[in-house]
């Protein structure tokens, strides 16, 4: 069993075979997913998605780049969506200094008020970081210190440093297709030397990111097996140990989620 930690299955990417989409993921083992919402205007249809098919989870946040769409965000609005019964996360979320699509200021607001959220409602916090390393690391460090929280690191391509401070504080990592590039041999470093083998978990952030042998090609999560092959030829496992260890700490981290029967 295979678990997509990282999907964007809405909007017109998958609108014309969705289903053909979520039934060859099933053919390759991907048991279930999440559906990741990066604009809360995007919840309802993010959320029909999880309800329409069973073992698909969903999430409810803002991405950093639409940070500048709702600043008068707060948490209690998060947790009263998040108590959607299919709504496992919050976020995606984070910090993205490389576009600058929205203000640092804005980006930091959001942040906070999703990461107040995760901790009112225990459900881990999704983060997407972006040349902002050092800033994130700061930023959870000081959070950690005012109540913990569950955090996951999603798609992470960031340095040793940020790995290895957040790893300090409990956080998860995601690897995605990018572990699988020729030119990635620094993440794979990365997931090698900084980031406990327990705290792994896998995804596709499809449509995006589409690993090898599959570059060039739309990213669905059928293709999550390749994305398990780089991660176990990076750490030295067998598959069998990779679907295993990421599978198991999906579920750990993920804890609202219901293993698939």
């Amino acid at each position: 069993m295979l678990i997509d930690s990282h999907t964007n299955l809405h909007g017109e990417t998958y609108a014309e075979d969705l289903d053909a989409v979520i039934e060859r993921a099933r053919e390759a083992n991907v048991s279930g997913m999440i559906a990741i919402c990066c604009r809360l205007s995007d919840f309802e249809e993010v959320s029909a998605i999880a309800e329409r098919y069973d073992n698909i989870w969903c999430t409810i946040g803002a991405h950093p780049h639409h940070a500048k769409d709702r600043p008068d965000i707060t948490p209690d609005e998060l947790v009263e969506i998040a108590r959607h019964p299919k709504v496992i996360g919050i976020g995606e979320t984070g910090l993205d200094f490389h576009y600058g699509y929205s203000p640092r200021e804005e980006q930091f607001r959001s942040l906070r008020a999703h990461v107040e959220a995760a901790r009112r409602i225990d459900l881990p916090l999704i983060l997407h970081t972006r040349d902002a390393d050092d800033e994130m690391a700061d930023f959870l460090e000081s959070e950690m210190e005012q109540g913990a929280f569950r955090a996951l690191l999603h798609c992470y391509t960031g340095g040793s440093a940020l790995a290895k401070r957040a790893a300090k504080l409990g956080a998860y990592f995601a690897a995605s297709g990018i572990i699988t590039f020729k030119k990635a041999e620094d993440v794979r470093q990365v997931f090698r030397n900084d980031i406990p083998e327990d705290r792994i978990i896998i995804e596709t952030d499809c449509p995006y990111l589409a690993p090898v042998p599959h570059r060039g090609r739309r990213n669905e999560p059928s293709y999550l097996p390749d994305v398990l092959t780089g991660v176990c030829e990076t750490l030295g496992w067998t598959p069998d140990e990779g679907e295993a260890k990421t599978t198991e700490a999906f579920f750990r981290l993920f804890s609202k989620a219901e293993r698939p029967s």
